[in-house]
């Protein structure tokens, strides 16, 4: 495997999951403020955030590439209110997207067809990811404030099941 599609595979790792960190500790804050509903959408997420550096993980195992783990910066700790959390979250996806397709020209630069495929999954996923994060966002500003909305929102959101 090409040193520098190497790198930007480990890299991607540490960025998922940052991202699961992020979800986790925008659940804990939903927690905190009784919005359980919002903490298990979340919870979920992050789930899946770690997921998907596993799924980068085992394909460098598979290419025999090392892997090299960093530290995992610290999230944000609190957010001013849900529509401030899922905001930063949609943009969050919006950076992974970017940085996915930064990976896929590389690997496509550098000739490597298996990495360019494996990453065909992340490009579509992340349409998902985007898709489901700008679809909140909305939902939230129709909300705003208003607490019975924003109730039963929490509950809507609530009923996620993970894999």
């Amino acid at each position: 495997m090409n040193e520098d599609v190497k790198k930007a595979l480990n890299k991607q790792i540490n960025m998922e999951m940052f991202s699961s960190y992020l979800y986790l500790s925008m659940s804990a804050d939903f927690l905190d403020k009784n919005l359980s509903g919002f903490a298990q959408w979340m919870k979920i997420q992050a789930d899946e955030e770690t997921e998907h550096a596993m799924k980068i993980f085992h394909y460098l195992g598979e290419r025999g590439a090392r892997i090299e783990l960093e530290a995992i910066d610290a999230p944000k700790k609190s957010w001013n209110s849900p529509l401030e959390a899922f905001s930063e979250a949609y943009a969050h996806e919006q950076k992974v997207t970017a940085s996915i397709g930064k990976i896929v020209d590389l690997a496509r630069e550098k000739k490597d067809h298996a990495t360019d495929n494996f990453l065909q999954w992340f490009v579509k996923e992340q349409v998902e990811e985007e898709a489901n994060a700008d679809a909140n966002v909305k939902k939230i500003g129709m909300v705003k404030e208003n607490a019975g909305a924003l109730y039963m929102l929490d509950r809507e959101l609530g009923s996620r099941k993970g894999d």
